[in-house]
């Protein structure tokens, strides 16, 4: 446990020292709430959808936490380049505890820009329906964000440059943010669209959040914990097998 919180720790510091990469991470969901959620704020009310931005945050949190997340890999990377990495595979330790610890602290610094995002908003007027019910928003963030923060491990254990990373990145998560339902409801959308949100696993969680925060799901809360759970495993079999195969 302790190398878990030793490597966990030093990533929640390297996030609190780069106050630039908070502002940045904020800036780009402040954008979209503003520009979609006012923008197209009255045709959402006057399609009979209700408030657009109540609609929107749970969405938005989402993305935040993937986006912040899945670029979490990069550390691997730059740990592999400035020799950190080697200096740590040599510790008479598990390679798992390594990859879990360092993810830890990836998933916990975008859980905590996901949150900042939430109060962000209530600045903008919206309100959870029953206030309780952020615990079940915050286990969401959580699980979401560890097992993202597996995956972007398991890509950065992979690829050796930051190009090839980001690359492998956007083709991934532009796809599975615009395709979960994030920006627009799954009841009225094309069937295709439908398709394709059932086996992407952002709209289990983008649906988690937002019945535990505007009392709205698609696919139930039970089965989006379910999805998100298997989730979770999946990508965390995945960062740790291409973690215990990295070569430093």
């Amino acid at each position: 446990m302790r190398v878990i919180y030793a490597l966990w720790m030093r990533q929640i510091k390297r996030y609190f020292r780069a106050r630039s990469r908070i502002i940045a991470a904020v800036g780009q969901p402040l954008l979209l709430l503003l520009s979609l959620g006012y923008g197209l704020g009255s045709v959402f009310k006057q399609a009979g959808e209700g408030n657009y931005i109540h609609f929107l945050v749970p969405g938005i949190m989402a993305q935040t936490v993937l986006f912040t997340a899945v670029f979490f890999g990069v550390n691997i990377i730059f740990d592999k380049q400035f020799g950190f990495l080697k200096e740590t595979l040599v510790a008479p330790v598990s390679r798992f505890k390594i990859m879990f610890g360092s993810s830890l602290g990836g998933a916990t610094t975008a859980v905590m820009q996901g949150a900042l995002v939430f109060i962000i908003s209530l600045f903008l007027g919206f309100r959870p329906y029953n206030w309780a019910m952020l615990i079940v928003a915050l286990i969401v963030l959580i699980i979401l964000g560890i097992a993202l923060a597996c995956f972007s491990s398991g890509v950065g254990s992979i690829v050796n440059d930051f190009q090839g990373f980001q690359a492998i990145n956007q083709f991934l998560i532009f796809p599975l943010f615009f395709l979960s339902g994030a920006l627009y409801p799954l009841n009225h959308a094309p069937a295709a669209l439908r398709y394709i949100a059932e086996v992407n696993p952002i709209s289990y969680a983008v649906d988690a959040l937002r019945a535990s925060l505007i009392n709205q799901s698609h696919f139930g809360l039970l089965k989006d914990f379910i999805a998100l759970g298997i989730t979770a495993v999946v990508l965390m079999a995945f960062g740790a097998y291409q973690f215990r195969r990295i070569q430093a």
